[in-house]
């Protein structure tokens, strides 16, 4: 969910509801103009606020602009993927057109039982300990509502995903946010590594209340890759007050030397209250087939499995099947210079270079990311749009004006901390060269237009 519209704007676009904002003085007088069945009808009370994927994808639509905004891929996925899956589909097999398994199929979680069981230094048993889901959006709803009661606060690092707080607010939570703030005094060169935690301020967090903490490494769309020392840091709080740590480790193969990715349930007492949660689109660039995982001890997985059962209930069986075949090519050479787990951060880094030099080259302050696919880029302009925060003013502005389009950051922050990011632009660098460099050149006649 990359691209928002808050729900009043969204219901002014209503004929006969233009009027209607949601607020405590107004509402009154705004029911008061609706017909009967549209006031019986309207979003319940726990979905009030709630933000929908509209304003962006319209822009792009209307005006056709080079979009870097969107954080998927626009260059295909190895092919040995995409021939598992025209295997699975054309061949014998008919079963696997039909259900299969409600919890995970039985190949892919074979494979992923073996994959983790690697990673994470224990034997993970793939029946009771591994939930396959709808992508890792369904893992972190299953997690976030089978484990979140009425009252319970959870909290949340800004920048943030920005499904966590409404999924947080439909289980009944109550969501604490704690933004990753700049150093003061940081190097002329700028890294999501600069992005540190406040550690009294995180401290001061947790209570009796917390029930969970979400955790991303890589941070979306930060690229901050969290390190041991703050990695213990959250895990002793965790441990201190009983709380569940949610780790959103969906970019787990996009991290840039020297920096490594270290999975929190391997830390010393936290795989007991750690759900790890990654996705097949992220680590294979096949977002569109919507597989994602959850992991985790058998007790905390019940609840998991109580959400998915009665909602989703099984998972799509030729993609599961076409990704354990995937995952079965990549076990087999873990770690060597071919196995794309490897391959892909190579791969990317020089994209992400590029983009650095080019970003640099007009004048903006690039951000550079340990991990991930996203850039983030402090403006230069706040362009002259209308819309309360700067980031939404010059990624319109340049929307319509420039042809390039990025997304404003503040979309990731709560509103008391949306001020941290107002000045800054979100980009993807996981593009085709022909498009960074067709972005390169927007940018560089830009400027010469404005100089």
């Amino acid at each position: 969910m990359l691209f928002t519209r808050t729900l009043d704007c969204l219901l002014k676009s209503r004929k006969t509801v233009t009027a209607l904002h949601y607020s405590a003085r107004n509402f009154a007088v705004t029911l008061s103009k609706m017909s009967e069945i549209e006031k019986k009808f309207v979003l319940p009370k726990r979905l009030e606020g709630a933000k929908r994927v509209v304003e962006y994808i319209q822009l792009a639509l209307e005006h056709k602009p080079l979009n870097l905004g969107q954080g998927f891929p626009d260059f295909p996925p190895p092919k040995y993927v995409t021939d598992a899956l025209s295997q699975v589909a054309n061949g014998d097999n008919f079963m696997i057109h039909q259900y299969t398994r409600g919890f995970g199929h039985p190949r892919i979680v074979a494979a992923l039982s073996k994959l983790y069981s690697k990673l994470l230094g224990r034997e993970i048993k793939g029946q009771t300990e591994i939930l396959t889901t709808l992508g890792a959006y369904e893992a972190l709803f299953s997690t976030i509502t089978g484990h979140v009661d009425v009252g319970d606060e959870v909290i949340i690092i800004e920048p943030f995903f920005d499904c966590y707080e409404p999924m947080v607010k439909y289980a009944g939570g109550v969501p604490r946010f704690i933004p990753l703030r700049m150093k003061s005094g940081g190097s002329k060169v700028c890294t999501s590594a600069d992005w540190v935690l406040d550690k009294d301020e995180l401290e001061n967090l947790f209570n009796a209340k917390t029930k969970a903490i979400i955790l991303n490494t890589p941070n979306n769309p930060l690229g901050k890759v969290f390190t041991e020392k703050e990695l213990n840091q959250i895990a002793d709080l965790c441990k201190k007050w009983n709380v569940l740590c949610i780790s959103d480790e969906v970019y787990e193969w996009i991290v840039y030397e020297p920096n490594r990715h270290i999975r929190i349930a391997t830390l010393p007492g936290m795989w007991e209250r750690t759900i790890t949660i990654g996705s097949a689109g992220k680590t294979f660039s096949v977002t569109g087939w919507k597989l994602g995982w959850a992991i985790g001890p058998e007790n905390l997985m019940v609840n998991l499995q109580m959400i998915h059962q009665n909602s989703v209930y099984t998972g799509v069986t030729p993609i599961q099947e076409a990704v354990a075949i995937a995952f079965e090519t990549e076990l087999q050479r873990l770690g060597q210079d071919e196995c794309y787990f490897v391959s892909i951060s190579r791969e990317l880094l020089s994209k992400r270079d590029y983009m650095a030099k080019f970003l640099q080259d007009v004048g903006m302050k690039p951000i550079i990311p340990e991990g991930r696919l996203l850039y983030d880029s402090r403006l230069v302009s706040s362009g002259s749009e209308k819309d309360k925060y700067k980031d939404y003013r010059f990624t319109k502005w340049m929307t319509k004006n420039v042809g390039l389009q990025g997304i404003p950051p503040t979309a990731f922050y709560s509103t008391p901390n949306k001020h941290l990011a107002e000045n800054l632009v979100r980009y993807c660098f996981i593009k085709k060269d022909e498009n960074l460099q067709g972005a390169a050149e927007i940018l560089r006649k830009w400027k010469s237009n404005k100089n």
